[in-house]
């Protein structure tokens, strides 16, 4: 059901991932704070692959 519930919301997380988020928050992670170290990492996944482009 979360994982349903995730791809209609569209967060991109797949099963692995969306499971080890539930985890964390479940052990006291702030779900806020998660959220926004995943925007951060995708930002910077996709600025690498610009750049790997770039020098392609």
């Amino acid at each position: 059901v979360l994982l349903e519930i995730s791809r209609i919301l569209n967060t991109g997380l797949d099963m692995e991932t969306l499971s080890i988020c539930v985890r964390l928050c479940e052990q006291g992670i702030n779900p806020e704070a998660l959220s926004a170290v995943i925007k951060e990492l995708r930002k910077a996944t996709e600025a690498l692959k610009a750049a790997e482009n770039m020098t392609s």
